[in-house]
């Protein structure tokens, strides 16, 4: 079949949060992964979305994006974990497509050239992440104790939108199964593989929604941007969403 497909991974708990679901939390009366879903339909790189989401809110989230989806969506149930998450995500997924692209979608403001530029930069790489410099110098610390400094230049902090190339995606996590492997993204399982990864330029605007501090933090950039929805938010009435 070929094409782009993205994991939009909506299944966290949102405990820190102090919420339930915390992809299905509002910002601007607009759920967080319907934010991302959004991005990502207008991108131009991006065939179909899976959204995976807790195995109680299959149904809530079918019925958000059933009506005028620009693209092909379907929602399965994820896992405990991120890394399951993606897995069962994957099996979701025809053996088709040429890339597959995952996003948290606790980032609500990735915008669609973030995902094209992830996505073209497979033309040089298994995989592509995008980075953050960071504006601090960096230490390492082992057991409260300053063991060496970081050169600047060298580290970065990696956001999402991420992309591969298919058949790596699935191999790295047929691997790490394989051998327990856990890794807090997926391209630190195709590094763990021996795969090649591509970095881009992140969006210091795609930050992640994690507390209530953040949750704050994301009503005031909307507030700043002049309170907008995101593109294609559902009319005709407010839907239920569970906080």
């Amino acid at each position: 079949m070929g094409g782009t497909v993205a994991l939009l991974l909506a299944a966290g708990s949102g405990d820190r949060l102090r919420r339930r679901a915390k992809a299905f939390v509002e910002l601007g009366g607009v759920p967080m992964f319907l934010r991302s879903y959004r991005a990502m339909a207008v991108c131009g790189r991006i065939d179909r979305v899976v959204v995976v989401v807790p195995p109680d809110y299959v149904e809530l989230a079918a019925r958000w994006t059933e009506t005028g989806a620009p693209i092909p969506v379907a929602v399965c149930r994820g896992g405990s974990s991120r890394q399951e998450s993606v897995e069962l995500g994957l099996r979701a997924v025809a053996d088709g497509p040429d890339r597959i692209v995952c996003h948290d979608a606790a980032r609500p403001f990735a915008t669609p050239g973030l995902y094209v530029r992830v996505i073209d930069a497979l033309a040089r790489a298994q995989g592509a992440v995008p980075i953050i410099s960071s504006p601090d110098t960096v230490k390492r610390v082992r057991d409260g104790l300053v063991m060496e400094t970081v050169p600047r230049h060298e580290v970065g902090l990696v956001q999402t939108p991420q992309a591969f190339l298919a058949e790596a995606l699935r191999d790295s996590h047929r691997r790490a199964a394989e051998t327990g492997f856990s890794g807090t993204d997926d391209a630190m399982l195709l590094e763990a593989a021996g795969y090649e990864i591509a970095a881009v330029e992140g969006e210091p605007s795609n930050f992640k929604i994690t507390t209530p501090d953040d949750l704050r933090r994301g009503e005031l950039f909307l507030a700043e941007r002049g309170g907008e929805r995101a593109v294609g938010a559902p009319t005709g009435g407010r839907r239920e969403a569970h906080r």
